[in-house]
C-alpha cells in the first residue's frame, strides 16, 4: 500500500476513534502503533518503544507538567478562587456587568497558577455562578463568561500546552511563555469590552450591586498575595534568568503550598489529595503525550508532513489562504477535542508546512507566532457550540442554565475572540515583540 494512503487511512481511523469518543490516548497509540508496523515492522516498533519512551520520561519539558499541575491542584483544594474572585468583586463588581468582568479577571489570575481551561471554567464557576444569580445575572451573561474566561487557563503563563509545543517544535518555553502576554491580556480586554457591550444592549441581565468599601477592598486583595508572588515572582524570575522553568515551577509550588498552610487551608489530607490528583491528571497527559508520539512518527515513516508541505507549495496557494484554511480546521475540532490533544495531533502535521511558507518573518519569529495563534484559535473551539468542552463544564456546573443560554451567552466572547485572531494574524508583532525587547 502506498504510504501516502497509509497515512490517511491513519488519520481517517483516528478521527473516527476520537468522534465515537475513544481515549484520545489509545486512539492515537494505537493507531500510530498499527500504522508503524505496516510502514515498517513488528521488529522495528518494539525497537523505537524500548528506547523512545524512556527517553520521552526523561525529557526536560514534561517534568516541568507534574508541577505545574500540582500548583494548580493546591491552588483549587485551598480556596484560592473564592479568594481570587472576592478580590475581582471588591474592585470591580460594584459596576453594571461587574460580577462577570470579575469573573473574566478571576479566571486570568487563577488561569496564571492552573494552566488548564476546563480547570480554570469549572473551579471558577463554581465560586462565581452562585454570586451572580444570587445577584440577579442572567444565566446567558453568566455562562457565557465563565466559559470564555476559562479559556485564559491554556494561554497566560504558566501553560501547560505551551510546553507540549515547545516539545513539539524544539522552541524556548521562556520565549513562549513572554510571547503569550500580550495576546492573553488582549483576551482579557476583549472579553471585558464584550460584557460592557452586553450589559449596555441588555442592562437588565447584569444589574450593578453595592460598591465595596475601601478597607473591603484592600482586606481582598490582601488575601490574594501569593497569586501576585507566583506570577511576578516565579515568572519574572524565569524571563529574568535567575531560575530555569523548572526551577520556577517548584518555587510556584513552595509559595502556593506556603500559602495554604498560613491560611490553615492546606493539611496532610489535602496536600495527599493534591498529590493524587497531581499523578493521575500527569499520567493522562503522558499517556496522550506518547500515544501522539507514536501517531506522529508513524505519520514521519510516511513522509506524509513533507509530502503536505510540497503539495502546498505546489499548489501556488498563498501564505496566509494556507494559515485561514487552518483555522478553520482548528475551529471544527476545538468541538470535539481537547487542546492538548489537537495540539498534539496537528502540530507535527502543520508545523513544517507553515515554516515553508513566507510570512516575513524569522524563522523564530514564525514558529512562536504561529504557536500562539494556534492556542487562540484552539480557544475559541472550546466555547464555539454545538460542542465546545467549556459550554458542557458550565452546563455541568448549573443545570438551571439551559445549553440554550449558554450559546447565546457565549456569541459576544466568539465575536471578540474573531476580533483577536484578525489582529493576530494582521500583526505578528504582537506575539514576538515582548520576545524582541527581552532578547
Amino acid at each position: 500500500m502506498d504510504q501516502t494512503l497509509i497515512a490517511l487511512v491513519m488519520i481517517a481511523a483516528m478521527l473516527t476513534a476520537v468522534f465515537l469518543r475513544a481515549p484520545v490516548a489509545l486512539a492515537m497509540g494505537g493507531i500510530g502503533a498499527a500504522g508503524y508496523m505496516a510502514l515498517s515492522s513488528a521488529p522495528a516498533l518494539l525497537s523505537y518503544l524500548s528506547s523512545a519512551w524512556p527517553d520521552k520520561f526523561m525529557s526536560y519539558e514534561l517534568a516541568i507538567v507534574p508541577l505545574f499541575i500540582l500548583m494548580g491542584n493546591i491552588a483549587t483544594r485551598t480556596g484560592i478562587s473564592a479568594r481570587i474572585f472576592a478580590a475581582s468583586n471588591a474592585w470591580i463588581g460594584h459596576y453594571r456587568g461587574g460580577l462577570a468582568m470579575a469573573s473574566v479577571a478571576g479566571c486570568a489570575m487563577f488561569g496564571s497558577i492552573s494552566g488548564s481551561s476546563l480547570a480554570t471554567a469549572s473551579t471558577m464557576a463554581r465560586v462565581a455562578l452562585p454570586e451572580m444569580s444570587r445577584s440577579g445575572y442572567s444565566g446567558a451573561l453568566a455562562a457565557g463568561s465563565l466559559a470564555a474566561g476559562g479559556t485564559l487557563g491554556i494561554l497566560i503563563p504558566p501553560s501547560v500546552v505551551l510546553i507540549i509545543y515547545a516539545m513539539l517544535t524544539q522552541q524556548n518555553i521562556v520565549k513562549l511563555f513572554l510571547a503569550a502576554t500580550i495576546p492573553g491580556t488582549l483576551a482579557v480586554i476583549g472579553f471585558t469590552l464584550a460584557i460592557m457591550v452586553w450589559v449596555r444592549l441588555f442592562p437588565e441581565e447584569g444589574p450593578r450591586h453595592a460598591r465595596a468599601s475601601f478597607k473591603t477592598r484592600l482586606r481582598a486583595l490582601a488575601g490574594v498575595w501569593y497569586v501576585v508572588a507566583i506570577f511576578g515572582g516565579v515568572l519574572g524570575g524565569i524571563y529574568g534568568g535567575l531560575f530555569t522553568p523548572a526551577e520556577g515551577a517548584s518555587v510556584g509550588v513552595v509559595v502556593i503550598a506556603l500559602a495554604g498552610v498560613l491560611t490553615r487551608s492546606l493539611g496532610p489530607k489535602v496536600l495527599l489529595d493534591c498529590l493524587i490528583d497531581t499523578a493521575v491528571s500527569s499520567a493522562m497527559i503522558f499517556a496522550i503525550v506518547f500515544g501522539a508520539d507514536l501517531f506522529n512518527v508513524a505519520l514521519t515513516l510516511s513522509r506524509m508532513p513533507v509530502a503536505l508541505a510540497d503539495w502546498v507549495g505546489a499548489m501556488g496557494l498563498g501564505a496566509m489562504t494556507v494559515l485561514m484554511l487552518m483555522i478553520v480546521f482548528y475551529l471544527v475540532m476545538g468541538c470535539v477535542m481537547d487542546s492538548l490533544s489537537m495540539i498534539l495531533l496537528t502540530v507535527p502535521v502543520f508545523f513544517p508546512t507553515v515554516m515553508s511558507l513566507d510570512f516575513g518573518l524569522t524563522p523564530e519569529a514564525q514558529a512562536i507566532w504561529f504557536g500562539i495563534l494556534t492556542l487562540v484559535v484552539v480557544e475559541l473551539g472550546m466555547i464555539t457550540p454545538p460542542v465546545g468542552m467549556n459550554l458542557f463544564v458550565i452546563r455541568a456546573m448549573s443545570r438551571e442554565i439551559s445549553l440554550g443560554q449558554i450559546f447565546r451567552g457565549t456569541t459576544p466572547f466568539i465575536v471578540s475572540e474573531f476580533s483577536r485572531i484578525a489582529l493576530l494574524v494582521a500583526f505578528p508583532g504582537l506575539s514576538y515583540w515582548l520576545v524582541q525587547i527581552m532578547n
